[in-house]
């Protein structure tokens, strides 16, 4: 894990790719990437041999870390054997993924139907509530992402939906608990998820409980914020999704395989839904690949009647080996406990120890390797650090931040007024403990812009 500088291949792959990739969410002429030389483990390094601390996990992904040689191998044995094969086949690596997965959702969710990605999940899901019921509508919440396609754009809360959003996608949102920014002006946990649950039976009794086929909800919000749901929510939801017939989906695309010190957050909540979506770590993004896990009642819709809808790359065989070899190395190495202990005895109390010591640190929250650092221009009001939505000289003091962060060789999360830690779930104590200190640092940057 050495990092050779090569400035002039550096420069060659910059220029490709200034010339011809078209970069996400991005203005294209105002963007600067950095090229990437190579990784391993929790690191990854720039052709100038500038070695940075992943504490963002690719994009929330790369569970067992970069270059992981167990999975690594099993892509190029999965390879030599069979590259690529069909859908509407039995294929071994499709098979023992979809067996392992199903091992380790909750409840009867046995069945699994295999997308490329996450977003390609949350339409699938959507689809088969739809079709399950009859009934067009779907509840979202405000503060959410659910991926970057049609549906899934529409259905996410946050201002990625605006450009795409025509107000004819069946989707109606709601407000989801959050106490630091409660809408409900609850002063404890019992009142904001009490609040949250009426809102959320008010809001499908004046749409019309017959019209409404889902309810979906990130589990734990990732890119929105983090946001743990009080205890008793996600039952609530549940009995109010029995109450009216309306099938209760979870988005687990962020938050499943370990991320929380769990296999998947439902766990931490002990609820099940009845179609859970996921992608992401369930292979630690080595090969693209998603899924939608299915309950039995949704799954005998289909029985005799065909399911319309499939991907011509669904349950790819080098993805699906990826996924076993993933999901096998969790097991054996112990990366779900690891993440779990990690969290509690390293990340929270560091993380609470520095919202002691910055003004700029509003509140910190999360599970597992899953936290979030809400910056603020005053405690007091709990006026964001920047607007929402910021951009341009609007959002200085958090680009401030992040500079500072990538000077002290840490690749933060960085989104709106947060920060995450999101590293790789097998991160060691002492790789967390040399971000958390740059961490420390890059805080009080953004302390210089509180009042």
């Amino acid at each position: 894990m050495t990092p050779h500088p090569n400035p002039e291949a550096g420069a060659a792959v910059k220029a490709a790719d200034r010339a011809h990739v078209f970069h996400s969410w991005s203005a294209q002429e105002l963007i600067d990437p950095l090229a990437v030389a190579g990784a391993e483990g929790s690191y990854f390094w720039d052709y100038d041999g500038r070695r940075y601390l992943d504490f963002t996990s690719g994009l929330v992904y790369t569970n067992v870390g970069y270059q992981h040689p167990k999975v690594v191998a099993a892509i190029q044995e999965q390879a030599a054997h069979l590259t690529t094969f069909a859908p509407a086949f039995a294929v071994e690596a499709r098979s023992e993924a979809a067996r392992l997965i199903a091992e380790r959702t909750p409840g009867d969710l046995d069945k699994i139907f295999f997308t490329n990605g996450g977003a390609d999940a949350v339409e699938h899901a959507v689809r088969m509530a739809r079709l399950h019921t009859g009934r067009p509508k779907v509840l979202a919440a405000y503060r959410s992402y659910h991926g970057g396609t049609q549906q899934a754009v529409n259905i996410t809360g946050d201002p990625r939906r605006w450009a795409s959003d025509s107000a004819t996608a069946g989707v109606v949102h709601f407000w989801a608990p959050f106490r630091y920014r409660s809408r409900f002006y609850a002063e404890t946990d019992e009142q904001e998820c009490a609040r949250a649950l009426e809102h959320l039976e008010t809001t499908i009794a004046f749409e019309g409980p017959s019209t409404v086929a889902a309810i979906i909800l990130e589990t734990i919000p990732g890119t929105a914020g983090i946001m743990l749901p009080p205890t008793g929510y996600l039952a609530g939801v549940r009995e109010i999704c029995d109450k009216y017939g309306i099938v209760f989906v979870l988005d687990e695309v962020m938050a499943g395989f370990g991320r929380t010190g769990e296999w998947f957050a439902a766990d931490l909540y002990d609820v099940t839904p009845d179609l859970m979506t996921f992608a992401k770590g369930v292979n630690s993004g080595y090969v693209p690949l998603g899924g939608v896990a299915i309950s039995g009642a949704v799954a005998e819709t289909f029985g005799k009647r065909p399911y319309p809808g499939g991907l011509t790359y669904s349950g790819h065989p080098l993805a699906c080996a990826a996924a076993v070899a993933t999901i096998n190395v969790m097991a054996e190495e112990g990366i779900v406990e690891n993440a779990a202990r990690l969290g509690a005895d390293v990340v929270g109390p560091a993380l609470r120890e520095l919202a002691e010591r910055h003004p700029s640190v509003g509140e910190v929250r999360g599970v597992g390797m899953f936290w979030a650092v809400e910056l603020v221009k005053n405690r007091e009001t709990r006026e964001p650090l920047v607007p929402y939505n910021a951009a341009g000289e609007a959002n200085a003091p958090m680009a401030a931040f992040g500079s500072a962060m990538k000077a002290g060789g840490v690749w933060p999360f960085v989104n709106m007024n947060r920060t995450h830690v999101v590293p790789p779930c097998n991160v060691s104590e002492a790789e967390l403990k040399e971000g958390l200190a740059v961490l420390d640092a890059a805080l009080s940057v953004a302390d210089e812009y509180t009042e």
